[in-house]
């Protein structure tokens, strides 16, 4: 997985995404998510990897801004076709790398990134400079069970989910394991599939 091959593949996967991952269980658990999300007015709010938009339509018509990254321009350009608003702003960019300065954001969104960038360390690393003290960050996102090996099949499986562009093998603990004293894990619940897929609420302190 690099991000040359993401930008390909990630093409491949634009017209076929939302009916993929922006529908039923999948719909279901990203609105749960934000069903018990507090958003405060005047909010700055980032989407790491926004994609084709899914999340969006979840803060339609509350009074905050956001800004909305990702790696693919095609999955960018389906977003702004949905999303036409002045409060949001897309901008095609790297996750592991954002320019954006310290403390820019109020909070910080991540669903289906750490399991798809390269490198997840550096792109948490980024998720938590940018995001303000106090501030929170948002994950839904699939992970292997802490202190739990693959099971032989996803061992085998493994490197070819990863031809498609996401990587089924990453444990949440080592990702966040250096920056463990700039948060606090606020929320940490099964998402989807059993456990699968979780939802995990940081807070920056």
């Amino acid at each position: 997985m690099n991000n040359h091959w993401n930008k390909v593949i990630f093409r491949f996967w634009a017209p076929f995404y939302d009916y993929l991952f922006n529908s039923g269980p999948f719909l279901k658990a990203r609105k749960k998510i934000f069903e018990s999300l507090e958003i405060k007015p005047k909010s700055k709010i980032l989407f790491v990897g926004v994609g084709t938009g899914a999340d969006l339509r979840f803060i339609m018509g509350k009074d905050v801004s956001v800004t909305a990254i990702d790696l693919s321009p095609e999955m960018l350009d389906r977003a702004k076709k949905k999303y036409d608003s002045p409060n949001i702003k897309f901008m095609e960019m790297d996750a592991e790398d954002l320019t954006f300065s310290p403390e820019s954001f109020d909070m910080v969104i991540a669903n289906l990134i750490l399991s798809v960038v390269p490198n997840p360390d550096l792109c948490f690393q980024e998720m938590i400079r940018v995001t303000r003290t106090g501030g929170r960050i948002v994950i839904f996102d699939k992970f292997a069970p802490p202190s739990e090996d693959l099971s032989l099949i996803k061992k085998i499986v493994r490197p070819v989910i990863a031809i498609m562009g996401t990587d089924i093998g990453r444990h949440f603990e080592p990702i966040i394991m250096p920056y463990k004293n700039h948060f606090r894990v606020e929320e940490d619940a099964s998402a989807l599939f059993n456990g699968m897929y979780r939802k995990k609420v940081l807070r920056k302190i």
